[in-house]
């Protein structure tokens, strides 16, 4: 990639973030500066007009000053990347005609046709061509760079639009106007028309020399989906889905009506195939968290830093769940019918997971090979995470694993029974285990470190995060969030332990399980509802209990959640109380089996308002998302987003029939409600906040 896409995107957005109600450093960044300065502002009631007029004097001072720094970092930012673009443009332009001279001298084409070269190749230079393969791929990444410097300009323009005409608007004055005229207007990011010279050169070049002049052509290979864009699914794709999801549920029927005649210890069986299970539902609900989003406006494509040109879209998903779906349905239906069938039952689960596994590592690049690429990757980083810097994706995938722990015990619990416990020579070797299972219990103690690891990477993020950023909050409370799962577990596996060897202390060791638990959910609520999802806030206005700004339509999806977090997060009471209070063997797995796939569901609903939060406010501090095109912006894209940015509050948002909005002025005509004192000083706005 010619131009860094990671600090780009971030500079692209630089005032979004300035514009947005919160900043990723919660500093009070422009909007807020004039919210503090109307908040501050001396009362008419108690000083005359003269003093008045002189805080406001000294603010515009202020606010100015901050202007022209962010004006100057724009500038500077914007010349260095247009500077890189021509160098980069000038060495492909090279690059393409030395590899097309070599072509033809290796074809012995006479006629060959002369071409004026940027700068003089030697022939030793002209050895190192690159494929015509490579070059495509390598015009396709810069004319994106090219993409997302221009968006750059306008964005940043609309930007200083937008603060100022608030500026104006909450001071009723023209100043802010007549500065913008002044200053932006006349600033090299916006006035310079390089960058549409360069796109333009971009896209004939690769229609002349790489398409061979079919235009239609080199624009579908050079442009790209505006980010968070679903990707068209083949209509056989979406057949595929349909026929996948009706075998599964005529499966699931069968599987249900077959099992009730089943006798014998089921559990064995249900406890491995619980775990393949879980995954489905994981990636259908995945699913429809990606349509979700993608209808909300929520974008996830830049804010996992997913390629925009090939990312799996809601079909894909379902298409894959449908398929696994099927595989997992069509295992478990032979293993019931095992007697049957010449294969031994035990056999089948090892036969599905293990095409799972080899689905995943496949190195052909079939079946999604890039996205499957990409999750191995992440995988990697996320196990190895106090040696990498975390970003997004990577502690979203760990919170995710926490939320699938039950299919690494049960992972766990399939290798050691397998290992210790299954008698190979039994055909139904999955129903014929004894009730006593060491592999089901603490004693042995794996079980317990295999339900801490997910917390652990989770923990180990955190404190790296911490490392990087040298701030304690709100890493190392984090931290302490998912630390609590260490005393959680611990004090479970005791407990189970000397229940099972009848000791008098197990009771102890109940009340210290259960008030871990108690500290561990209301913590970990308090941070799903407040830091996750960033409800509760202040200013929510008339989203009573949510926040000032929301992406779904509905507030009534808001809460809705809340109470099924409520409600999921406590869980487990009902689990202590069936498990220690009833006689019937098979109870905790029971209740484990149904509290399974109820903890995947939180998860999915939890993703939906973690993402909103992260897209609107950037409270993870990764980067301020907003709906940032990558297509070329024409002059009628900029009407239409100057209009967008005129909007109150400065964003789209997307609830319907919302009248609210935040109503401030600092007129000198008019008295404020609250007297303040004359001398309060304007506070300094941190600079390094905004780079």
């Amino acid at each position: 990639m010619c131009i860094g896409r990671g600090r780009l995107r971030k500079q692209i957005v630089i005032f979004k973030k300035l514009n947005s109600r919160k900043t990723v450093t919660g500093n009070t960044a422009f909007k807020e500066m004039l919210y503090t300065a109307q908040d501050q502002a001396p009362s008419l009631e108690v000083t005359d007009q003269d003093t008045v007029k002189r805080y406001f004097a000294k603010f515009e001072e202020k606010f100015f000053q901050c202007c022209e720094k962010e004006l100057a970092k724009i500038n500077t930012f914007y010349s260095e990347k247009l500077a890189e673009a021509q160098r980069r443009f000038a060495t492909l332009q090279n690059e393409l005609q030395s590899t097309l001279e070599v072509q033809m001298d290796r074809n012995a084409v006479s006629n060959l046709r002369q071409r004026r070269t940027v700068f003089p190749l030697s022939h030793k230079e002209r050895v190192h061509h690159r494929n015509i393969r490579d070059l495509k791929l390598a015009f396709s990444e810069f004319y994106l760079s090219l993409i997302l410097l221009q968006n750059y300009q306008n964005l940043n323009f609309t930007g200083f639009r937008k603060i100022l005409k608030k500026h104006d608007k909450m001071l009723e004055t023209s100043r802010g106007a007549d500065w913008r005229v002044a200053h932006v207007e006349v600033a090299p990011f916006y006035t310079c028309k390089k960058i549409t010279q360069l796109i333009s050169e971009t896209e004939a070049l690769v229609t002349a020399e790489l398409e061979g002049g079919d235009r239609q052509k080199a624009m579908k290979r050079l442009r790209v989906p505006p980010l968070g864009a679903a990707q068209p699914a083949p209509a056989w794709t979406i057949f595929r889905v349909g026929m996948y999801f009706g075998i599964f549920v005529v499966l699931l029927a069968a599987l249900i009506l077959i099992g009730k005649s089943k006798e014998g210890n089921i559990w064995p069986l249900v406890r491995i195939y619980r775990g393949g299970f879980l995954l489905i539902e994981f990636l259908f609900l995945l699913g429809i968290n990606t349509y979700g989003w993608r209808q909300a406006g929520v974008n996830h494509v830049l804010i996992f830093e997913l390629n925009p040109r090939s990312n799996l879209s809601h079909q894909h998903l379902f298409e894959i769940a449908g398929f696994l779906g099927v595989l997992w349905g069509l295992s478990l239906f032979i293993s019931l019918y095992g007697s049957y069938d010449l294969v031994p039952m035990q056999v089948n689960p090892l036969i599905l997971y293990g095409f799972m596994f080899l689905f995943l590592i496949n190195p052909t690049k079939t079946c999604y090979y890039k996205s499957r690429f990409w999750l191995l990757k992440l995988l990697f980083r996320v196990f190895t995470a106090p040696f990498h810097k975390v970003e997004f994706a990577d502690f979203w995938l760990a919170d995710q694993l926490n939320s699938l722990a039950t299919i690494l015990m049960d992972l766990e619990y399939m290798i050691c029974f397998y290992s210790f416990e299954l008698n190979w020579s039994l055909s139904e070797g999955l129903l014929s285990a004894p009730g006593d299972s060491v592999c089901h219990s603490y004693s042995y103690g794996v079980r317990a470190i295999i339900q801490c690891l997910p917390a652990w990477v989770r923990f180990t993020q955190c404190l790296r995060r911490y490392r990087d950023t040298k701030r304690a909050f709100p890493h190392l409370v984090n931290a302490g969030k998912y630390s609590t799962t260490f005393f959680v577990v611990t004090f479970a596996a005791l407990y189970s332990t000397h229940k099972e060897q009848k000791h008098e202390d197990a009771l102890v060791f109940l009340y210290l399980w259960i008030a871990c638990l108690l500290i561990s959910s209301c913590y970990t609520l308090t941070w799903d509802l407040k830091m996750d999802w960033g409800l509760f806030d202040k200013n929510a206005g008339e989203n009573t209990f949510l926040r000032e700004e929301i992406v779904y339509p509905q507030k009534s999806y808001y809460y809705c959640a809340i109470v099924e977090d409520v409600i999921l997060r406590f869980a487990w009471t009902v689990q202590i109380s069936v498990t220690s209070m009833s006689t019937f063997a098979s109870a905790g797995d029971i209740i484990s089996t149904v509290l399974a796939p109820l903890e995947v569901f939180r998860r999915f609903v939890w993703n939906f308002f973690r993402l909103e939060n992260e897209h609107l406010n950037n409270c993870g501090e990764f980067r301020a998302v907003r709906d940032i095109s990558v297509a070329p912006l024409n002059a009628d894209d900029q009407t239409v987003l100057e209009q967008m940015m005129d909007l109150e509050d400065g964003v789209r948002n997307r609830q319907k029939n919302r009248v609210w909005k935040r109503t401030y002025s600092i007129s000198l005509r008019k008295t404020l409600v609250r007297p303040r004192d004359a001398a309060v000083l304007i506070e300094d706005t941190d600079d390094e906040a905004y780079t």
